[in-house]
């Protein structure tokens, strides 16, 4: 049995089912392959600063992750080595990475994250010939070239039931209630928990929309004698005409959320309607918690691809889920171009079907 030394990390945001895949791969490639595997703290920083973050890998110190969220191993969405931050301005670190990567006597990398891990798992092989499996993770669900991510289906089931929630508080109060989810660019968590949690309206930042049209909505709906009125908000949604309102504000060394879609859309109806509205953001609520068990399979099932792809010297490759088979495809294939949600996506013309305002005519 050939023996491999196959360093493994997360990056980017955390989501339900990290600690899957690193299970799922421990697990078939020590325990069952008998490979040693590395663990990379913190993203590439484990590798980067100094000293070095690295932790042996076994099947007993994967024990009990299944459930678990988050990432045992650490993340960051800041430790890009082709723009590392500097003293005064960023520098290219990535030549000294793949120096520390090789002096590990590292076969090769499991890089678990999404779009910007693995683009720069991409360009770690391209230029620095660092052979690398990407297996691909965001709840935005809006990696190209896969079905689903993991974590998605856990963030849309957080979604929905925060939607259950505000139900019963909106109707007893007579609100507008407003829920911002995650998804700055791809409205998948929004179509999908609004559908889920019976949203009377959905925006999304793929269909800029007009207010008039979910005032519309909470009048017709009070005509009717229904006085409350629940919409679902992408955190990426913006109106057709004008802006959104300022979104941060200085804190610290840094900023906080100050405002954002759903305070701007808030703000939209208060000029118009007279309805009292709500304003709810899930945050980071959304990545947090254990993961639903569509996510822990497939997880399970992105892992155990990452090892027979190690086993067959297929490196510059994605694991991903197609028409529910786990195959792969070339890593050049998977970055740089997101996955939005087209405008004549069928759940959209299913939301539309069950009198879901999108904030534009079909």
């Amino acid at each position: 049995m050939a023996t491999k030394r196959i360093g493994i990390l997360t990056g980017g945001g955390d989501a339900p089912g990290l600690n899957a895949v690193i299970r799922a791969f421990v697990k078939s490639a020590a325990g069952v392959e008998g490979w040693e595997i590395i663990g990379i703290e913190d993203s590439f920083d484990g590798l980067l600063e100094v000293p070095h973050r690295l932790r042996p890998l076994t099947p007993k110190s994967c024990q009990g992750l299944l459930h678990r969220g988050g990432t045992m191993l650490g993340t960051t969405n800041r430790g890009n080595p082709f723009s590392y931050p500097g003293a005064q301005d960023t520098v290219d670190r990535s030549g000294e990475l793949a120096d520390r990567i090789r002096a590990q006597g590292f076969d090769g990398l499991v890089v678990i994250g999404g779009d910007g891990t693995q683009e720069i798992g991409y360009h770690m092989m391209k230029r620095h010939n660092i052979p690398v499996i990407g297996v691909p993770k965001t709840i935005d669900n809006d990696l190209a070239c896969t079905d689903y991510t993991f974590g998605f289906w856990s963030a849309v089931d957080v979604a929905t039931e925060a939607l259950d929630r505000l139900h019963t508080t909106a109707e007893s109060h007579d609100r507008v209630m407003l829920l911002e989810v995650m998804g700055r660019t791809a409205g998948w968590i929004a179509l999908y928990a609004g559908v889920a949690g019976g949203a009377d309206a959905i925006a999304i930042p793929e269909i800029p929309y007009d207010p008039d049209r979910f005032v519309a909505k909470i009048q017709q709906r009070r005509a009717r004698g229904r006085h409350f009125t629940l919409i679902v908000v992408a955190e990426g949604a913006k109106p057709a005409e004008g802006s959104a309102l300022p979104i941060e504000v200085s804190h610290g060394q840094g900023s906080i959320k100050a405002g954002g879609a759903a305070q701007t859309l808030a703000q939209l109806i208060a000029d118009r309607d007279p309805a009292e509205s709500r304003v709810t953001v899930l945050g980071h609520l959304q990545r947090g918690g254990s993961p639903v068990p569509f996510d822990r399979v497939l997880a399970t099932r992105f892992g155990v691809k990452a090892v027979e792809l190690v086993k067959a010297d297929l490196w510059g490759n994605l694991v991903r889920l197609e028409n529910d088979r786990i195959t792969h495809v070339p890593l050049e294939d998977a970055v740089g171009s997101p996955r939005h949600v087209d405008p004549n996506h069928p759940l959209i013309a299913t939301a539309r079907a069950v009198g879901i305002e999108m904030g534009a005519p079909a």
